[in-house]
């Protein structure tokens, strides 16, 4: 079987191989992190280009938003039990793994607000990647923004979570449309013949007259009063009268 159906099975497999390896590299990482360094700690790694600096963060991705982390807990919730629900729709593999970066990433702050210290549900999110002139982030904040790019440039391409394209359903909706209005103009010539009875049909004016009373036969030189054509008045007996 190669129709959606068969391919939906494939898809969720594939959505939940990407969340999975993202979450996992996400959690593995910052464990690492929370192991080398103290709160608050910097380490150069690539001269002022990359450095690994350990914070937390209450807040959205990238260090934004913090005092708040029900919000977000709550809109983590929200984003992956709506991309659980379109998983069902997949039929193209790169939306699959776009869905798949944003679910695991979703996931990773998600563990972290659900676990974390401060306390259950209002954890700190872990943060330990820094770039110049950019908030502190994490890995699940840039498989948040890898899959959320991706997905944002299928939508503009025109290509549906189905695998489908815009252009190809347009293209399937006009001769639908071209049908339906040949069907209205037959179904507009229909009355009109109607209202017309229909083709109409001239006497013939050779047909002969009707048989009743007063006819004439065409052969006969008789005239209707019974007599013949020179004036003379025939009796029942042929006699002339």
């Amino acid at each position: 079987m190669n129709g959606p159906a068969a391919r939906s099975p494939r898809r969720f497999l594939l959505l939940t191989a990407v969340a999975a390896a993202a979450l996992a590299a996400d959690y593995a990482t910052k464990e690492l992190a929370l192991a080398a360094f103290e709160p608050g700690e910097s380490m150069r790694v690539v001269g002022e280009l990359l450095r690994f600096t350990l914070v937390f963060n209450t807040g959205a991705a990238f260090s934004m938003g913090q005092g708040v982390p029900w919000l977000f807990f709550i809109i983590a919730v929200g984003v992956v039990v709506y991309i659980l629900f379109m998983a069902r729709k997949l039929g193209s593999a790169s939306w699959t793994v776009a869905l798949g970066l944003i679910l695991g990433g979703a996931l990773g702050n998600l563990v972290d607000r659900a676990f974390r210290p401060p306390a259950p549900l209002h954890g700190a999110v872990v943060d330990w990647i820094q770039v110049p002139n950019f908030p502190v982030f994490n890995i699940a904040d840039s498989c948040i923004c890898v899959g959320g790019a991706f997905a944002v440039l299928l939508a503009f391409r025109g290509i549906n979570l189905d695998g489908t394209r815009e252009s190809d359903n347009r293209a399937e909706e006009a001769p639908a449309d071209e049908d339906g209005a040949a069907a209205q103009a037959k179904g507009a010539e229909r009355p009109a013949d109607e209202a017309g009875g229909g083709p109409q049909t001239a006497a013939d004016p050779k047909e002969g007259t009707g048989r009743g009373e007063g006819a004439v036969a065409p052969d006969s030189g008789a005239e209707p009063d019974g007599t013949d054509r020179a004036g003379t008045r025939r009796d029942e007996g042929g006699r002339s009268a």
